[in-house]
């Protein structure tokens, strides 16, 4: 309503206005992306082949996986966090390679593991397969 106060001056008072959410989304969205810092180790990517369409330390000590990442400095294949074995994350204690990408048929992201970003793995140069076969 409009409220004069008695003093000459507008007052206009309304309930609470909701935001949009998808437009509040969105912009959020456009704003970590502007303030998402780059990730310094893209550099570091090699063109890869992968080792095994498995994880490969699970096969050697004949263990199962859940899902398979792939290095994308050497092209290990290791299982992921969600593995009893975690050798994906292994491999990057070891030896410090920090960029993988998901080896999931349908899957298309990377991750580095210093700065904890997801990466968009588009262009990557993998030589032969890009998932394991399902």
């Amino acid at each position: 309503g409009v409220d004069l106060g008695g003093q000459g001056l507008l007052q206009i008072t309304a309930g609470p206005v909701m935001p949009d959410l998808d437009c509040v989304r969105s912009r959020r969205a456009s704003y970590a992306r502007l303030a998402m810092p780059a990730c310094r180790h893209l550099v570091q990517i090699r063109e890869v082949t992968a080792s095994v369409d498995g994880c490969e330390d699970c096969l050697l000590i004949g263990a199962s996986w859940v899902h398979l990442r792939l290095c994308m400095i050497c092209g290990h294949v290791g299982c992921c966090d969600s593995s009893k074995s975690k050798h994906a994350t292994a491999h990057f204690r070891i030896t410090g390679h920090p960029i993988m990408k998901s080896f999931e048929p349908g899957e298309n992201w990377g991750w580095c593991y210093v700065d904890e970003l997801e990466l968009d793995p588009t262009g990557w140069p993998i030589r032969g397969r890009i998932a394991h076969s399902a």
